[in-house]
């Protein structure tokens, strides 16, 4: 039996430890989380804390607790926890005897040897220190790999043809972009550069400045003071980072906040995406700088970049798709988890070590992008029907995610909802998939919020809903296959497979010719259910939450029966909406 070698990526901010088990790598999880923070602490009886109790502790309680030790590795320094004194050394190796524990809890028997990433721009000292810090911990390390070389592992290099790939790795404290040649299987890292002091931590930072600003000039208070106001601000701000990389807007509600002359401080305010972006606007100009930095130390420019892969957590936030799609064309790769794949990369690694079979890394994506058409900027001119995407191209599935737009003319009161798929950003050039109105909009100025819901779940459905943000009016609908769509190949084939068939018609008919519909009869128990779908979208004001929760998953289901033309799976819901409204009407 071939000895087990686990992987860690033992990161500034997160760590985390995975295996090769029957071909198939896993991240192995502590308890339901696969990700271990890089904090340790001493709490008030002298036990070692690692992970999420010390980050807790950390807010409250800095000078016995320490985090980001990675930064100091390599380095002739002390750090000071609970007055004593250790190298960072010393602290790595508590975090690496955390993961070899879990690890060792999961296989049930021990574990002494690892692989462990490193950065590729760390020098030999810190190589080593890494290294030591492993002994320390009770493991052989029987390989470091950069960590740019592990992202690439995780996508399956040994699988791929020569390529240039860019490792675009934003985490939680420190930004790498390395510039990366794969060939045989070999993986070469050409060049990196980047910032040992940028990340997500600065991202938080920038929220939790903006509601510190906030109290000061809401309440005239300062809570800088105010430790424990100070730890729920931390995590609220890093809170509505995560909400808003799905969604739009983030609503930040703390009550109780603190006590400030006799009275209760309660937070509550609203972040949107496009504020929060701007706050960070800086930094992600930094890291695009530092991109064209690698580019050229690699003597190439972004026209010779193949592929991109996204490794971090904080590559989750939108914009920085967006920036790099601008830059280069293309859809970055985000299929495995961006906080989990440098781990899966190490053990990866580690088991071609130990001479383990592994199979490629599979995860569901969607081979297309979902989207709308909105009025925008089109070749420097305006254009109703800019393509604005939803769901990108290569986005792990199931995937939920929700965009805000707003009325162009004053007193709109109806806006029409067109779904396209694919990546032409003139939206008429893609394939429309579905359409809808949200109509009984408020009568106000131009500028009116709708958000905009598309989820796509593992069997190609596609749900889609637009609802009006300051009243909650809302309508949906159901694509199903939005996946079946023919690859060009598979439909060029098939055009000449038809074509061969009808052989003996006019081939100088225009292949491009939009064809003629003719609308069937609709069924009577289909018309009516339209009808109680209407009907019961104009009540939705006047119902409370749970009624309309109701009500809105069965439109949902009454929708999909309508588009499958299911006149049995219509009776139930038909009944069931009709007893709501008889209610509501009585």
């Amino acid at each position: 039996m071939n000895e087990i070698i686990i992987g860690i990526d033992l990161g500034t901010t997160n760590s985390e430890v995975a295996i090769v088990e029957q071909g198939k790598v896993r991240v192995i999880a502590d308890g339901d989380k696969k990700i271990l923070p890089s904090f340790v602490g001493i709490d008030d009886n002298g036990d070692i804390l690692v992970g999420e109790t010390a980050r807790n502790q950390y807010l409250v309680y800095p000078e016995r607790t320490v985090k980001s030790i990675k930064r100091l590795m390599g380095q002739n320094i002390q750090v000071d926890l609970a007055g004593q004194s250790y190298a960072p050394q010393e602290i790595s190796a508590i975090i690496l005897k955390r993961l070899k524990a879990i690890a060792e809890q999961h296989l049930g028997q021990p574990v002494s040897k690892a692989v462990i990433t490193v950065p590729a721009y760390f020098s030999d000292a810190q190589r080593q220190a890494t290294r030591e810090a492993g002994e320390i911990a009770g493991l052989d390390v029987v390989r470091m790999i950069n960590e740019p070389t592990a992202a690439v592992l995780a996508y399956g290099a040994s699988q791929s043809e020569p390529k240039h790939m860019l490792v675009y790795d934003l985490g939680g404290g420190t930004f790498d972009v390395s510039v990366v040649n794969i060939e045989a299987g070999v993986v070469e890292v050409l060049s990196s550069h980047g910032d040992n002091h940028l990340g997500g931590d600065d991202f938080d930072q920038q929220i939790i400045e903006h509601l510190l600003d906030y109290l000061q000039t809401t309440y005239n208070v300062d809570a800088r003071s105010h430790s424990k106001a100070m730890a729920r601000i931390n995590r609220a701000a890093e809170h509505a980072k995560f909400l808003l990389s799905d969604q739009p807007y983030a609503r930040i509600e703390e009550e109780y906040l603190l006590e400030h002359e006799g009275s209760a401080i309660h937070l509550s305010i609203e972040l949107s995406r496009m504020d929060y972006e701007e706050m960070i606007e800086d930094y992600i100009n930094a890291t695009l700088d530092a991109v064209h930095i690698a580019l050229k130390d690699a003597k190439l420019t972004a026209s010779d970049i193949d592929e991109i892969v996204l490794v971090g957590g904080s590559t989750r936030t939108p914009c920085i798709r967006e920036r790099l799609f601008n830059e280069f064309g293309f859809e970055p790769h985000s299929e495995v988890d961006p906080d989990l794949c440098v781990a899966m990369g190490a053990a990866i690694q580690a088991a071609m070590i130990s001479g383990r079979q592994v199979d490629t890394v599979l995860v569901d994506i969607t081979p297309y992008t979902y989207g709308t058409s909105a009025i925008g900027m089109l070749n420097g001119e305006f254009y109703p029907f800019m393509f604005v995407p939803v769901i990108h191209k290569n986005s792990v599935l199931p995937n939920r995610k929700t965009e805000a737009f707003m009325t162009s003319t004053d007193g709109q009161e109806v806006v029409e909802i067109t779904i396209y798929q694919g990546e032409d950003s003139d939206a008429l050039n893609n394939i429309k998939i579905g359409e809808f109105r949200v109509e009984g909009l408020r009568d106000v100025e131009a500028g009116n919020v709708i958000t905009l819901t598309l989820g796509l779940d593992l069997n190609g459905i596609l749900h889609v809903s637009a609802q009006e943000k300051a009243t909650g009016l809302e309508k949906s609908i159901t694509i199903k296959n939005a996946l079946s769509r023919f690859e060009s190949t598979t439909l060029d084939t098939a055009k000449q497979r038809i074509t061969s068939l009808f052989g003996q018609l006019d081939s100088s008919l225009d292949a491009y010719a939009e064809p003629e519909w003719v609308e069937a009869p609709v069924a009577p128990e289909i018309e009516a259910a339209r009808n109680l779908i209407a009907k019961a979208e104009s009540l939705f004001e006047q119902v409370s939450n749970e009624d309309k929760e109701d009500m809105i998953n069965l439109i949902e289901t009454l929708a999909s029966c309508i588009e499958a033309e299911d006149i049995e799976g219509l009776k139930e819901p038909v009944e069931q909406l009709n007893d709501i409204i008889y209610y509501l009407e009585s």
